[in-house]
């Protein structure tokens, strides 16, 4: 793992201006790990093809990425291999995926709002309505280990928003299948159809269908670069999505008397992030030097028998008190922000840019991965500037239903015509007055 240190300090206060202050600093570090830019064409050649050949397409490109050359499986996998896979689950696994499921469902309830009437003076009545979308997939990446828990924060949530048609897609391994635990956690979850399909191929196959897979209204999950460039570039006019969820990021606050056990706690969180591997961003920022270099020792110490996290991307911050702290958090954007010690625990209002907030010593980020209850589908890239967290409303839209009373029409169009008029509408303004008139 490379670590870099990065002392806000040294660059004087000419120096960081210059930078771009704590933006632009957070622009530095970002630039450690590679962008949706990188991939931007070689995903548009991917959705061109699969939007023009459908299913011959995924298998070409699921034969080439996924199966080592080994002709693929078919793309939709039976309902029996499902049922046959939940069976599978060991007991204590499926007990702590029920966990999983119990406790997002909770936190995905709440988020479901009721429709909201409002009466306007004029005598007509909005009904702001929430509505599920018809379809939705959930993307579950591939990689090193099976991403069964992505299953639960995205099928879960689909479903707390009301959604009955939820598909999951997975992309196989080199056998062809996809990993029995993530068919058992679908099965699990209640899902009837998954697709043996990944990559960006994956998500133009859901966002404008194909003659085995059905088309959805929205596509959410986390993944690789062209996972998410697909996303994005299919978001347009082709499908709803719920951001830009890719490769994982974690921000790590301590106060400048971080203890030795606050210290080895924040590496190992740092540590548990960098395993999702390659693309991987995890930093920890400290106004006290004796911190930064504690955590470098650590990293150094405990990386050596954690193999699995050494393709990430590690930077050591310094910054002059624990408000610059917060404020280069807020710049830097996380998917995930740590506060650990009372300093930075005092200070978690300030937040405003975060994927998720975990405060306090004890609430690790990989809880959030899990059974927190809080999703782990999170904007990634700084993204948490302006996206929130996976929740019901990624899968509900809102319409206004409008009812104005004959009477109410007649007020409105004084109004509505003159403006109209201004516009250079005519027809606009006929319209309206055309109410008043018939009555």
């Amino acid at each position: 793992m490379r670590v870099e240190r990065v002392d806000i300090e040294e660059y004087g206060q000419l120096g960081y201006e210059r930078l771009g202050g704590p933006a632009g600093i957070a622009a530095h570090l970002r630039a450690l790990v590679p962008d949706g830019a990188s991939v931007e064409e070689a995903v548009r050649e991917i959705v061109g093809r699969v939007r023009a050949e459908g299913d011959e397409a995924v298998r070409d490109y699921t034969r080439r990425f996924d199966t080592a050359g080994a002709e693929p499986r078919p793309l939709l996998v039976p309902e029996e291999e499902l049922d046959e896979a939940i069976k599978l689950l060991p007991p204590e696994l499926a007990a702590g995926l029920q966990v999983a499921i119990a406790n997002v469902a909770l936190v995905a309830d709440a988020g479901v709002s009721e429709d909201v009437a409002v009466d306007l003076p004029q005598g007509q009545r909005i009904v702001l309505r929430e509505v599920p979308v018809q379809a939705a997939a959930v993307y579950v990446p591939g990689g090193r280990a099976p991403y069964l828990s992505t299953v639960v924060m995205g099928v879960v949530t689909a479903r707390a928003a009301g959604v009955v048609d939820v598909a999951v897609c997975a992309p196989p391994g080199a056998d062809g299948q996809i990993d029995p635990a993530i068919l058992g956690a679908c099965r699990l979850c209640g899902v009837e159809r998954v697709y043996r399909m990944g990559g960006a191929q994956a998500i133009a196959a859901l966002a404008c269908g194909t003659e085995t897979v059905k088309r959805v209204d929205v596509v959410v999950g986390p993944g690789n670069l062209y996972v998410q460039e697909a996303k994005r570039q299919l978001s347009a006019t082709t499908v709803g999505i719920d951001g830009f969820a890719g490769p994982s990021d974690l921000l790590v606050l301590l106060g400048q008397d971080a203890s030795e056990r606050e210290v080895r706690l924040a590496v190992l969180d740092m540590l548990a992030q960098a395993e999702h591997g390659e693309g991987s961003l995890v930093v920890a920022v400290s106004p006290a030097a004796q911190v930064g270099d504690a955590l470098a020792e650590t990293i150094e110490a405990l990386v050596v028998e954690r193999p699995t996290v050494a393709d990430a991307a590690c930077a050591l911050v310094k910054v002059s008190d624990a408000r610059e702290a917060v404020g280069f958090a807020n710049a830097f954007a996380p998917e995930h922000l740590q506060l650990i010690g009372a300093e930075m625990e005092a200070l978690a209002p300030m937040v405003r840019s975060a994927g998720c907030l975990f405060v306090g010593t004890a609430s690790a980020t990989a809880f959030g991965d899990y059974v927190a209850g809080s999703n782990h589908i999170l904007p990634t890239g700084g993204a948490a500037r302006f996206a929130s967290m996976l929740s019901p409303r990624h899968f509900r839209r809102r319409m206004a239903d409008v009812r104005i009373a004959p009477e109410g029409a007649a007020k409105l169009a004084k109004a509505g015509a003159l403006i109209a008029r201004a516009e250079g509408f005519e027809v606009h303004a006929e319209s309206m007055e055309a109410r008043v008139r018939d009555n």
